[in-house]
């Protein structure tokens, strides 16, 4: 089941991408320009929710296929190395919410500062490198505005949106007692909301508590 829903996402998310590339025309007059931005967008938050749960060895039991399918996505979402996000990622479930996580910021809780730090983070030269060729690829193809609006901006609004309801709204401080020992928090029980919001991922005490469960099945620990 894991591998089957990891194929639809990638699926959606390259055949929109094209889709948008060839026919869309750019318009900020036109609400459907907008809705597809943010249909990508979403897309692009789909495939890093895969590679996450690859790292949790959830979407096979087949390791190397698990493992190949997780770097894939986190390929496609930025060029994103899998080995630094497993890293990084779990050290955060170990020490979530402390000065050994590296996704949260101690420091300040400054919602831009700590999104900035986020990113740094989790970005790499070589990454920024292999996203330059490939803008510059397709432009050999496509409208450079296409590219902006379709594939640039929705990878950035993706890392917005896991941010904010995958790390920000669960993790920030105040740290209350019923945030133990997870220091996280969980959204109101509300599915439509949780899923379309960030695949379930604001039920994030329940993901610490249970990460072997899959992101699809997160409502059910709910």
């Amino acid at each position: 089941m894991g591998i089957l829903i990891a194929l639809i996402i990638i699926m959606a998310w390259t055949i929109h991408l094209i889709f948008s590339l060839i026919y869309l025309e750019v318009n900020f007059l036109d609400p459907f320009f907008y809705l597809n931005i943010f249909i990508q967008a979403y897309l692009f938050t789909g495939l890093f929710i895969t590679a996450h749960d690859s790292m949790h060895g959830t979407l096979s039991k087949n390791k190397k296929l698990n493992k190949l399918t997780g770097q894939i996505t986190a390929f496609l979402f930025a060029c994103m190395s899998y080995n630094k996000l497993i890293r990084n990622h779990m050290n955060h479930h170990r020490y979530p919410g402390t000065e050994n996580d590296p996704d949260f910021s101690y420091s300040s809780q400054n919602f831009f500062q700590w999104w900035g730090l986020f990113l740094w983070r989790y970005t790499t030269v070589l990454q920024i490198v292999l996203m330059g060729i490939i803008f510059n690829i397709l432009i050999i193809w496509f409208n450079e505005i296409n590219i902006l609006m379709f594939w640039v901006l929705p990878a950035v609004l993706s890392t917005f949106q896991l941010f904010f309801f995958g790390t920000y709204l669960p993790h920030k401080r105040p740290h209350s007692k019923n945030m133990l020992p997870h220091n996280a928090r969980t959204q109101k029980k509300n599915h439509l909301w949780a899923m379309l919001s960030c695949y379930f991922f604001g039920y994030h005490f329940e993901h610490h508590e249970n990460p072997g469960i899959p992101w699809w099945k997160l409502y059910r620990a709910k």
